[in-house]
C-alpha cells in the first residue's frame, strides 16, 4: 500500500492549512505539493520571489505546482532571520485561510567548513536560519497550533546523537542543525499539554536538490534519491493524530517511516535505480 493511494482515499489535510518555511524548491516544494494532492491550504514561507540566476523555483511557482496538485496556495516572501516578516505571514495565513494547523520547519543554510576556516558571517547565518529561524517561525505559529485538533511541527533535523565525529568535520553546521532538533527534542515535552505533536525527519541517503547539486556537482545526483521520499514521509507523519502515544518526540528517518508504512519499493525513490546500491549516506546517517 503506498502513500500516495492513503492521500488520495483519506484526504486527511483537507482543508488543513499547512505552513513551510523554504518551499520554493527542493524538498520543501515537494512537501508542499505532496500535501497539496490532499487539499490543504499551502503557505510558502521563502526569500525567492524573483528567479535566482543559479537556483531553480520562487514562491509563485511553487504555489502554481500547489494549485495544479488541487490545493490552495498563500505565496510569502519571508526571510526567517526577519520576525516582522514572519508575523506578517503568519497573519496572512490566519486572514486568507482561518489559521494553521501544521509546521514544517524545512528552511536552512549549509556551509561545511572546519573552525578555523569559517567565517563568521557564514557561522552566523547557520545559526540565524537553522537554529533561530526554526525557534521563531514555532514561537509565531503556536498560538494557532494551539486551536487546532490536528497541530503538528515537523522540522527537517537529524537525529541526536553527540558522537563527536559528527561534529569534528563541520562543527559549524553541526551546531546549527542539532540545534533544530534541540527544539524538537524541547517542544514536544513543553507542548504535550496543547496536544501539538513535534517531530523531527531526516533522509537516510541524499536527496537530489540545489543544495546537493552545489556540494558534489550534477553527478553526485546518480547516488541520491528524490526529494518525494522526504515528501511521502513527511506526509505519513502528519496525518497522525497528535493525541495519539508515541507521535511527539520522534527522529524520523525517512525510508523507515515508509517501510512502517507498508512501502517496499524505493527503486522509485532513486534518481538512477542502477545506482540503487551505491547511494551516498546522508549526514548525519551511520550506514545505508
Amino acid at each position: 500500500m503506498k502513500i500516495t493511494y492513503i492521500c488520495v482515499i483519506c484526504r486527511k489535510l483537507a482543508g488543513k492549512t499547512v505552513f513551510i518555511t523554504g518551499a520554493s524548491r527542493g524538498i520543501g516544494e515537494a512537501i508542499a505539493v505532496k500535501c497539496a494532492k490532499d487539499g490543504a491550504n499551502i503557505v510558502i514561507a521563502a526569500k525567492t520571489s524573483d528567479p535566482h540566476p543559479k537556483l531553480p523555483g520562487t514562491i509563485y511557482t511553487a504555489a502554481e505546482k500547489v494549485e495544479k496538485a488541487g490545493g490552495r496556495a498563500l505565496p510569502c516572501v519571508v526571510d526567517i532571520r526577519d520576525e516582522n516578516q514572519i508575523k506578517n505571514a503568519v497573519d496572512a495565513a490566519v486572514k486568507r485561510f482561518g489559521g494553521i494547523d501544521i509546521l514544517v520547519n524545512n528552511a536552512s543554510a549549509i556551509n561545511l567548513t572546519g573552525t578555523e576556516d569559517i567565517d563568521m558571517k557564514r557561522y552566523d547565518l547557520m545559526q540565524s536560519i537553522n537554529t533561530r529561524g526554526t525557534f521563531l517561525v514555532s514561537k509565531l505559529c503556536l498560538p494557532y497550533l494551539k486551536k487546532s485538533s490536528v497541530a503538528h511541527i515537523l522540522n527537517l533535523s537529524p537525529p541526536l546523537d553527540m558522537k563527536s565525529h559528527w561534529f569534528a568535520p563541520n562543527l559549524a553546521y553541526t551546531i546549527a542543525k542539532f540545534g533544530m532538533s534541540m527544539c524538537v527534542l524541547g517542544m514536544a515535552e513543553e507542548f504535550k499539554p496543547f496536544n501539538i505533536a513535534v517531530n523531527a525527519l531526516w533522509p537516510r541517503t541524499g536527496i537530489q536538490t540545489a543544495a546537493l547539486d552545489m556540494l558534489t556537482g550534477k553527478e553526485g545526483a546518480k547516488y541520491a534519491r528524490k526529494p518525494e521520499i522526504m515528501s511521502d514521509a513527511a506526509y505519513a507523519i502528519l496525518i497522525q493524530d497528535p493525541k495519539s502515544p508515541g507521535v511527539t518526540g520522534n527522529f524520523y528517518i525517512d525510508d523507515e517511516v515508509l517501510k512502517n508504512n507498508g512501502i517496499t519499493d524505493f527503486d522509485q525513490y532513486c534518481i538512477d535505480p542502477a545506482y540503487k546500491d551505491q547511494l551516498m549516506a546522508d549526514f548525519f546517517v551511520s550506514k545505508i
